[in-house]
């Protein structure tokens, strides 16, 4: 489905989002200020937006790999790290995310961007992240979430059901994949189910952020 979708999953992130998702990716950018040196996986990379946020504001960052199961969506990647002058340094890897090629403890930081819910399974993926950080290192997960606001999830759960599977349908033809997208945000843990299953994979100091009224949060945690 990601193959299918990635020629326009760009724009659409971008559309959907009004814009906001680009600003909650410098919101995980911001966190690694201050840090390093640092050897960094970004996880689910996708086209790479979250890896070249990173590698643009983080100085400290020695050392990055992209991993994504999707090879069209890194192709995509490649081609947007080489015109931005990023590519050098950066290694790219076609791989499950619950079932990575590295060592443990390879990872000073270990990031991940709307692409937990779409794993076969959370918890096998969070402990993945357990096994191949550092110890002292950081887990730090952005993924959609439900407003606890009755009146603000009622209107994002509007949004969600009715104007993202129309719009997306229309801009790339795959009607299925944005009616995947609101199902698999609705299904998903909540803020505090999930912050329970990064403790449970081994991590600690986990703590939520919430973004834009709670429709996406920032979960980090601690190996």
């Amino acid at each position: 489905m990601f193959d299918r979708i990635a020629p326009t999953y760009d724009l659409l992130n971008h559309l959907l989002s009004l814009g906001l998702d680009s600003a909650w990716r410098r919101k995980v950018t911001r966190q690694l200020v201050g840090r390093g040196p640092l050897h960094l996986l970004d996880l689910a990379t996708g086209t790479g937006d979250l890896l070249i946020s990173m590698l643009r504001r983080c100085p400290a960052i020695e050392k990055a790999t992209g991993l994504d199961i999707a090879e069209r969506m890194l192709e995509l990647c490649r081609e947007k790290l080489r015109t931005r002058g990023l590519a050098g340094g950066v290694e790219l890897v076609c791989a499950d995310a619950s079932a990575t090629p590295f060592p443990e403890s390879t990872f000073d930081v270990a990031t991940m961007a709307f692409g937990i819910r779409n794993t076969t399974n959370a918890a096998a993926t969070l402990a993945e992240i357990h096994r191949i950080l550092k110890p002292g290192g950081t887990a730090m997960i952005l993924e959609f979430s439900l407003p606890h606001n009755r009146a603000v999830r009622w209107c994002y759960l509007r949004y969600l059901r009715s104007v993202v599977p129309w719009i997306g349908a229309a801009v790339s033809g795959d009607k299925h994949a944005y009616r995947y997208l609101d199902e698999s945000i609705e299904g998903f843990h909540q803020p505090e189910a999930f912050s329970s299953l990064m403790k449970q994979a081994g991590l600690r100091e986990v703590s939520a952020i919430p973004l834009t009224w709670g429709v996406a949060s920032i979960y980090k945690g601690t190996k």
